[in-house]
């Protein structure tokens, strides 16, 4: 492995049709991407149901998550996370329509 410089707030193309999602690490139980949504947010009536625990943490724009079987959305500003159970269902209910929402998000097992 080599050392790798990288600026997660670059490399966002102007028009943003759909969700980027990159991949930038990944290894034995574990996952790491970086997600740039405008305006995106999960199609009505679908829930991610994920084997896998979500750790995520917005660097820059703001979103909205809900969660199933929680009345209230989760409002995210830069700087907050949060860790989402294996099998905890949820969605992204919106995002920023006027700015990039940079989300750094880790995939992870514990088994």
């Amino acid at each position: 492995m080599r050392m790798q410089i990288a600026n997660l707030l670059s490399g966002i193309p102007a028009s943003l049709p759909e969700e980027l999602v990159d991949e930038l690490l990944s290894g034995r139980g574990f996952r790491l991407e970086r997600i740039v949504s405008k305006g995106h947010g999960s199609p009505d009536g679908f829930w991610y149901d994920q084997a896998e625990h979500e750790w995520v943490i917005l660097l820059q724009g703001e979103a909205r998550l809900e969660l199933d079987g929680h009345p209230e959305l989760i409002h995210l500003s830069a700087g907050m996370a949060v860790n989402l159970p294996a099998h905890l269902k949820h969605r992204v209910a919106w995002t920023h329509p006027e700015e990039e929402t940079v989300w750094l998000a880790l995939f992870y097992s514990t088994d």
